[in-house]
């Protein structure tokens, strides 16, 4: 064959080459492909360490002795099986905290989400000083769950309150906060609203910024006013978000400790049991009466609630936050109008 010739090898010509020698691997070849199947793994791995320390073995070991008639000073206990269960589920204590908390629950819960939504429409607008607003309202949150339940305590005082003297001033009787079960808990609600809507709203706001604006544009092209907007386009892109938002705050509402705790001097949930809550019982069931395996007992009880309580608002966000709307039924004359629109605002702007 002539240098010029491009003509393949014959199969005679193909077997007269010499074989190739095996590829040979090194070190450090071998040791960049176990860096890239491994390495992913090492780099996630200590907050799943961290995790099965500080998260999962407490969990199996409050399990273990909520089966016990533990003794902490000699660290062993009996096994006595479901008493502990029993023994808290007779309690006229645990079902009157159990109904303490899901009022507090709900009343701080349902107005939180919906000042959160409305804050961060409001933030999500183009307004002055965007960023001053936004940071100011996460300030409650900042604030210590004890200074906050301080002031709040000095404001909804019963006699010398700030509260009951702007009623006063209005021709309406004082309201006993700290007496009538319901208005502490509205008390107490306050506190959490304070603390947490702005925390939620920024979180709303974040979602709601993600939204692509070509949407607004096209159902402003369509007539479509801020409201039907909102309702059509903001709220159906929310709502992973909106799951989000709802179960952390079920957890957090069932697991309120802080706020009916510093609520007046003695932290007991009141001298009637009218703010006592699951948490507050646990805690005296523990560390008042040292009786741990009933307060594991009763950790895990909360648990299962808290659980139960979760999947119920996943459903009910999945059956009522509805995935309709411009976000993902947008029609194809929409998105052209959008487009052309666009188009022409480009046009503009290079004239």
């Amino acid at each position: 064959m002539t240098a010029t010739d491009t003509r393949p090898a014959t199969t005679a010509e193909a077997f007269d080459q010499p074989p190739r020698p095996p590829r040979v691997i090194s070190f450090s070849q071998r040791l960049s492909k176990w860096d890239l199947k491994v390495s992913p793994y090492l780099y996630i791995s200590p907050f799943f360490i961290m995790f099965a320390i500080v998260g999962l073995f407490p969990i199996a070991y409050t399990a273990v002795i909520s089966f016990m008639d533990w003794d902490l000073v000699r660290n062993s206990g009996e096994f006595v099986g479901f008493d502990q269960y029993i023994w808290i589920l007779s309690q006229p204590h645990f079902w009157t905290a159990l109904r303490n908390t899901f009022s507090i629950f709900v009343l701080s819960s349902v107005p939180q989400l919906i000042l959160a939504i409305f804050i961060a429409a409001v933030l999500d607008r183009n307004i002055r000083a965007k960023t001053f607003w936004r940071m100011g309202v996460l300030v409650p949150y900042v604030v210590a769950p004890v200074a906050v339940g301080l002031i709040f305590n000095a404001m909804f005082a019963d006699r010398s309150g700030l509260i009951n003297s702007w009623l006063e001033l209005i021709g309406i009787s004082a309201i006993p906060w700290h007496v009538e079960p319901f208005w502490s808990h509205v008390a107490i609600a306050t506190m959490v609203n304070y603390r947490w809507v702005g925390y939620n709203a920024l979180i709303l706001l974040a979602a709601m910024q993600a939204v692509n604006r070509d949407y607004y544009e096209a159902a402003t092209v369509d007539g479509a006013g801020p409201l039907r907007q909102f309702f059509s386009i903001t709220m159906p892109s929310l709502k992973p978000t909106l799951i989000f938002v709802i179960i952390t705050s079920t957890i957090g509402g069932l697991q309120i400790f802080d706020e009916p705790r510093v609520f007046d001097q003695y932290g007991r949930g009141g001298a009637g049991q009218q703010w006592l809550t699951i948490t507050l019982y646990l805690y005296d069931i523990g560390w008042g009466q040292w009786n741990f395996g009933r307060a594991a007992a009763m950790a895990w009880i909360l648990f299962i609630i808290i659980l139960g309580i979760g999947l119920i608002n996943l459903l009910l966000t999945r059956t009522f936050v509805r995935d309709e709307g411009l976000r993902t039924e947008l029609s194809k004359r929409q998105q052209k109008q959008a487009a052309r629109t666009a188009k022409k605002q480009v046009k503009e702007s290079q004239r």
